[in-house]
């Protein structure tokens, strides 16, 4: 039986670039990272102070929205760590 011919492939050559990557211009960040640690540390801080003190602190009239409260800052945390890059 005749055997086939085996064709060769030519080597890969990229197409030619069309144009230059643009550059990313990214923004100074380096408020971030202190002020998402600050909310998460307030929002502790105040849950914390509301459970030792027995509600008498921080705001008494708040009641258990207190707790609200120190959970407000720590979401505002998680907000304000979608900015970090």
């Amino acid at each position: 039986m005749p055997k086939s011919r085996i064709r060769k492939k030519a080597d890969f050559t990229p197409p030619p670039a069309a144009k230059q990557a643009t550059a990313i211009r990214l923004t100074n960040r380096s408020w971030v990272a202190p002020v998402m640690l600050a909310l998460f540390l307030i929002g502790l801080a105040w849950i914390v102070i509301f459970y030792v003190t027995d509600g008498d602190l921080p705001v008494q009239s708040f009641g258990n929205w207190n707790i609200v409260v120190g959970f407000g800052f720590i979401a505002a945390g998680f907000g304000v760590s979608t900015q970090w890059k």
